[in-house]
C-alpha cells in the first residue's frame, strides 16, 4: 500500500521547524536564522520513499500579528492546518512548556488532523540535575491535554533537528498516518519552489544572520531578473527596507556589509545551481511596507486561497 499527503509543521517561533524540514528532505530549501519568524511562505518539501511520499509545509512561527505582514504570517499557519492530513506540533525539549505552545497545540486540536508531538533540541538535555526527556514528554503531553481531555497525540518524540537524530522514526511514524493515494511529484522532487524563490530567500537568510536584530523583518528581498545560461546564472535583487537608517545598515561602512551579504548569499546559491552565480544586490527604502498588502502580495505574501 503506497501513502501519500501533506504534513504542516507547526510550532512557536525560533523552535526549529525550518532546520527540522531541512533535515527531513536532505536538502537546505528552508532558510534558518536565529531571529524568530524566519519562514514567511509556506515551503512544501517532498521525501518519497517506497512506502509513500509526503510533502512538508513549513509555516511561520505563530504569533499575535502586529502588522499586515503578521496577519498574513498567521494566515499562511492556519492555511497549511487546513490543507494538512497530519499535524507536526514542534516544540523544545530544553524548555518548559509556556503560552505560545499551548495556543499552537490548541490550534493543532481543533484541526482535528492526527498530530504528533515532536520535542525538538533534545540533544541539550545534558545536566543530570536539569529536566530529562520523561519528563518532559510528560509535561507537554499534561498541556496538550488541558486543552481537551480526549485529545492526545499520536504518538511524541524527542529528536534534534541539528543532528538528525531520531529524525527517522519521525517519518516512519508520519508515513502510517498518512492515508492510501497517489504520489503527487515525481520521485526525485524536492520542493515545488522555484530556483528564483530559493535564491531570493537564501539571500535574506545571509540578510538575517549579517544584521542580526537590527533588522529583523526589516527587509524584503524581490529577484528583479534571473537569467539562467548554459555555465552561469545572472542574478539581480533589490533589497527593500523601511527607512533610510536601516538602508545605511545594509549597505555598511564602504559597502561593506552588501558586497559580505552579496558574497554569502552567491556561495549558497551556487551550490544550489552547480555553477557560476553573478549576483547583484541594490538597496532601496520603501516606508512601511510592511503594512501595504499590495506590495506583500507582490512580493508572494498574499494571503493564502486554500
Amino acid at each position: 500500500m503506497f501513502r501519500s499527503g501533506f504534513v504542516a509543521i507547526v510550532g512557536r517561533p525560533n523552535v526549529g521547524k525550518s532546520t527540522l524540514l531541512n533535515q527531513l528532505i536532505g536538502e537546505k530549501i528552508a532558510i534558518t536564522s536565529p531571529v524568530a519568524q524566519t519562514t514567511r511562505h509556506r515551503i512544501k518539501g517532498v521525501v518519497t520513499r517506497e512506502k509513500g511520499q509526503v510533502i512538508f509545509l513549513d509555516t511561520p512561527g505563530f504569533s499575535k500579528p502586529l502588522d499586515s505582514l503578521g496577519t498574513l504570517l498567521t494566515q499562511e499557519g492556519m492555511a497549511a492546518l487546513s490543507e494538512a492530513d497530519v499535524v507536526v506540533v514542534v516544540v523544545e525539549a530544553d524548555e518548559e512548556p509556556g503560552k505560545g505552545d499551548y495556543w499552537v497545540m490548541a490550534q493543532a486540536i481543533q484541526s482535528k488532523k492526527p498530530t504528533i508531538l515532536v520535542l525538538n533540541k533534545a540533544d541539550s538535555l545534558k545536566s543530570k540535575n536539569g529536566p530529562s526527556i520523561p519528563g518532559q514528554k510528560a509535561a507537554y503531553l499534561n498541556l496538550f491535554q488541558s486543552i481537551d481531555s480526549q485529545a492526545e497525540p499520536e504518538t511524541i518524540l524527542a529528536i534534534s533537528a541539528k543532528t538528525g537524530k531520531h529524525v527517522p522514526n519521525l517519518l516512519d511514524s508520519i508515513l502510517r498516518l498518512l492515508p492510501e493515494g497517489p504520489a503527487y511529484y515525481p520521485e526525485d522532487a524536492l520542493t515545488d519552489q522555484r530556483l528564483r524563490e530559493i535564491s531570493a530567500e537564501m539571500i535574506r537568510e545571509k540578510i538575517l544572520h549579517r544584521t542580526l536584530e537590527e533588522l529583523p523583518h526589516s527587509v524584503a528581498v524581490a529577484i528583479e531578473t534571473f537569467e539562467e545560461k548554459d555555465t552561469s546564472t545572472h542574478i539581480r535583487a533589490t533589497l527593500f527596507v523601511d527607512q533610510d537608517s536601516q538602508k545605511g545598515i545594509l549597505i555598511g561602512k564602504n559597502g561593506q556589509m552588501i558586497k559580505t551579504i552579496g558574497s554569502d548569499a552567491r556561495q549558497d546559491i551556487e551550490t544550489l545551481l552547480g555553477h557560476a552565480v553573478y549576483l547583484e544586490l541594490t538597496v532601496k527604502v520603501k516606508k512601511n511596507w510592511r503594512k501595504d498588502p499590495r506590495f506583500l502580495k507582490s512580493l508572494g505574501l498574499a494571503p493564502a486561497s486554500n
